[in-house]
């Protein structure tokens, strides 16, 4: 039988491993035809290549509520060189893979396919750029019913529904808008037209790649997004972002699905970008088990595990200047929702407060690994470099050396002094007010 006691002696190469993971993806940025441009290698398997262009274009940039929904939806259509049928008959027949997708900061526009065939998926990628010819036919008959299908999706789960609401609340424009367009604000195609010539300059765009060097990856560039490949222009800009905070209710729908469970999101905002002191006091607070079928030992978990059924996750969504920290909170029913929203809120109150040095450790490797591993998806690659691309800064790992025991309640004390944005998604005669949680 395998002792504890043990374990400790695997620390020094655990690091060792999580320290060749972050050096492994080190890459230096470069510029191509004013294109910033990063390539890894080394990253991902040894046999396929991926290529992301990472446009600044996300919801909170948006003039038009849901226009860069559309836009997200328009990926892949008609350009002057193909057709929408084409793309998606050649990507089949060289094995690639095309997708879309869209975050408030970012609208990102990808290809993953076997290696030798990045000539032709970054031709495709800088044709959408550059000449999709957006039909009206094409918003009526493939992307609208698309849009509406994700924004009914998001309006039927009730945790995506409060969180978009959070950020609503939150920070009300720019990162408040709403992921998805809304029926009650149609979005033309001359919309869409104006918010992508805009979008699309190069000023506005990035491309990152797996399985490809930087040098080779900006040779590319350069020939693919030349003259009239992109627009020029200083692309789009938003103000600063500002927190707010607040509270909304929401009756959750007799229609909802059974798996749709009353809801509660406390959350707090700051206008600055995320700390790894609130990187580790997400870790800290927890609510996810690392070891399958058993419900973990972070406060979280502890407290969810007393309601079968129910759940307790922290979250951290860090954007360019500012961030929200906070615990979704679900149960099978609405007072059992308000029995967990109390103690959670007991546990923010006291988070950092008397932890034990092991604790704070834990929660330091935790944050660490989830850093480290974090790039080896390439949803969470390009996620990461994107941002860092766009602000000008060198990619590098996070470092927690500063982080401490004392330094968590710190931050923890600075995000309970702003005003909670608090939503809660049930019975709404049932579940708590932000005051009755002792908020």
């Amino acid at each position: 039988m395998y002792s504890l006691a043990r374990l400790p002696r695997s620390q020094p190469l655990l690091k060792n491993v999580i320290k060749r993971s972050v050096s492994s993806s080190t890459a230096q940025p470069a510029s191509a035809g004013g294109v910033s441009v990063i390539g890894f290698e080394n990253k991902g398997p040894a046999s396929t290549s991926s290529l992301t262009v990472a446009v600044k274009a996300g919801s909170r940039y948006e003039s038009i509520p849901g226009v860069a929904h559309v836009l997200k939806n328009f990926a892949f259509k008609a350009t002057s060189s193909a057709s929408s049928l084409r793309t998606a008959r050649e990507t089949e027949l060289y094995g690639g893979v095309l997708s879309a997708s869209l975050t408030r900061e970012h609208l990102f526009l990808s290809a993953e396919f076997l290696r030798g065939d990045e000539e032709h998926f970054l031709s495709v990628l800088a044709s959408v750029l550059s000449s999709s010819q957006f039909y009206p036919h094409e918003l009526n008959e493939l992307v609208l019913p698309v849009v509406e299908s994700e924004a009914i999706q998001a309006q039927s789960t009730p945790a995506a529904l409060a969180l978009d609401i959070a950020h609503t609340l939150a920070f009300r424009k720019g990162l408040g808008n709403s992921l998805y367009a809304s029926p009650n604000y149609p979005v033309t195609i001359e919309d869409v037209k104006s918010y992508a010539q805009t979008a699309f300059a190069k000023s506005n765009i990035s491309v990152i790649g797996t399985g490809v060097s930087t040098e080779s990856l900006s040779k590319a560039v350069s020939s693919a997004f030349g003259s009239g490949s992109s627009a020029a222009g200083s692309g789009l800009s938003g103000g600063a972002t500002k927190y707010f905070g607040g509270e909304s209710r929401v009756p959750l729908d007799i229609h909802a699905p059974a798996t749709a469970l009353p809801t509660v999101v406390v959350a707090f905002g700051s206008s600055s970008p995320a700390t790894p002191d609130l990187k580790v006091l997400k870790e800290l607070l927890g609510g996810e088990s690392s070891l399958k079928w058993t419900p973990g030992t972070s406060p979280l978990s502890q407290a969810a595990a007393k309601i079968p059924g129910a759940s307790a996750k922290a979250f951290l969504l860090p954007y360019s200047d500012a961030s929200l920290f906070g615990v979704v909170i679900t149960a099978p029913t609405s007072p059992q929702a308000k029995t967990l929203a109390t103690e959670v809120v007991s546990i923010i109150k006291s988070a950092g407060k008397g932890s034990k040095d092991e604790e704070v450790k834990r929660a330091i490797a935790k944050a660490t690994f989830s850093d480290a591993v974090g790039s080896e998806t390439l949803e969470g690659l390009v996620s990461s470099v994107g941002p860092a691309l766009f602000a000008g800064g060198t990619i590098k790992s996070e470092s927690f050396s500063s982080v401490s025991a004392s330094s968590i309640s710190k931050a923890a004390a600075e995000l309970l002094k702003a005003k909670p944005t608090v939503v809660s998604i049930g019975n709404v005669s049932v579940l708590p007010y932000a005051d009755e949680l002792g908020l």
